[in-house]
């Protein structure tokens, strides 16, 4: 439901009681609308397995297995050096066969710093090629270490990241953990972004 000029100021002039008693009742229900929308993630459980569609949506507030960061506990983490981070934003990857004379322009993308970026790899469905892609890279990042804290992310409202660190789960990571805000929370924070390239997917 939305707030709406007429659904809480009256059109013609009231008492002043009157009024005093249509904004306390406005006041109440934007304050009811804002709890509403900053705890929409408490209500969207965990699928079974992976997210397979609508990847830009509310997501869980948790994943079972792994932690979840708030953008101090990342800011911490990055601040110290005692983790890998890896982004999985997808990437436009530059079309083959192009016609000669077409200019190509790169999507740009700003990451935290020290990240490994590996795009495409969040999706709930992954061919093997992929998947291997993601598993390569991930042992990359953390040095072959399947104890190091590995922290996953994209961006906020976004189910590839929650696919990819349930992935990292499954093979073997024990200090997994996802940051649901992404680079929307971290920007919004004031951290350093610096310009990403992506990880050369298979066949790049």
């Amino acid at each position: 439901m939305a707030l709406t000029r007429t659904s809480c100021i009256p059109p013609i002039p009231l008492s002043g009681r009157t009024w005093m008693d249509r904004a306390l009742r406005c006041s109440a229900l934007a304050l009811l609308l804002l709890v509403s929308a900053a705890t929409a993630g408490d209500l969207v459980p965990e699928p079974d397995g992976y997210r397979v569609e609508n990847y830009r949506a509310p997501v869980p507030a948790t994943l079972k297995g792994a932690r979840v960061l708030s953008t101090e506990q990342v800011k911490e983490i990055w601040t110290a050096g005692t983790g890998a981070f890896v982004d999985v934003l997808p990437h436009p990857p530059k079309p083959k066969n192009l016609p000669a004379g077409t200019v190509w322009r790169e999507a740009s993308r700003l990451d935290i710093p020290g990240s490994i970026w590996l795009p495409d790899t969040g999706y709930g469905e992954l061919a093997a090629i992929m998947e291997e892609y993601l598993r390569q890279g991930v042992s990359r990042a953390t040095g072959g270490d399947s104890g190091k804290l590995v922290v996953f992310y994209c961006l906020r409202d976004c189910w590839m990241s929650w696919n990819a660190a349930k992935r990292a789960l499954s093979y073997g990571y024990t200090n997994v953990a996802w940051y649901p805000e992404g680079t929307d929370g971290w920007q919004q924070a004031n951290m350093p972004l610096s310009t990403a390239r992506p990880d050369p997917r298979p066949g790049e």
